[in-house]
């Protein structure tokens, strides 16, 4: 049985702050999991999703998205511009200034940004490929430098075959902004997370954003 997506939840604030970011940098037409699957075969490199998609793979409850966000470790960007070839525009952005992620400028602004990917200028964007820094090949939390794991340790694997960010830390990237979608993702989330995971997440929130709203309720429970 297909459950329907829960509508976006959005503040007039956001929908005035996209308003704007579609006449600059202009239209997403984001892939789904299965598509961004499509892109990344053959890819031999770890990469995972993040974000929205990985709360919803982890609870099975749906909602609506407005992209999809993929990671994969900073020193794999080359073979990931490698293996999309010519057939994908790559283009990183860091702060909302985009250059050409190509052969003529081989490296990404900052390897803790974004690469936005789409077919051409004529098309809309699909993917917002996050990188993560890696210390050594291990994943580092962007959060918390501090936080230094095997990817096994903050990833999981879905029958599908797909790896995804684990839900406490995805949600811990959240609690910075705290929108109306992150507070609804801790909401669906929190009742399903095991013991560990809650005071994993509770304790880093505490230690990184005194005072949050979640403390005091979602995470009191």
């Amino acid at each position: 049985m297909t459950h329907e997506r829960e509508p976006l939840r959005r503040t007039p604030e956001e929908v005035a702050e996209d308003e704007r970011f579609f006449r600059w940098y202009g239209d997403w037409d984001p892939l789904d999991p299965d598509g961004v699957v499509a892109m990344m075969a053959g890819f031999e490199r770890p990469w995972w999703i993040v974000g929205g998609w990985s709360i919803e793979a982890f609870t099975g409850v749906p909602r609506e998205h407005e992209d999809v966000d993929v990671s994969l470790l900073g020193c794999d960007l080359t073979a990931f511009r490698e293996h999309l070839g010519d057939a994908w525009h790559l283009w990183s952005n860091h702060g909302g200034t985009l250059r050409p992620f190509d052969d003529r400028h081989p490296e990404v602004l900052d390897v803790g940004s974004q690469v936005w990917i789409r077919r051409s200028a004529h098309d809309p964007w699909v993917v917002d490929m996050v990188p993560t820094p890696d210390r050594d090949g291990l994943w580092t939390n962007k959060r918390d430098p501090d936080h230094v794991a095997p990817l096994d340790d903050v990833t999981w694997v879905a029958a599908t075959g797909v790896r995804y960010q684990r839900p406490e830390v995805t949600l811990l990237y959240k609690a910075r902004l705290s929108r109306p979608k992150d507070d609804r993702d801790l909401a669906v989330t929190w009742p399903v997370l095991g013991a560990d995971a809650r005071a994993w997440l509770r304790e880093a929130v505490a230690r990184l954003y005194p005072g949050h709203a979640w403390l005091g309720g979602t995470m009191a429970g």
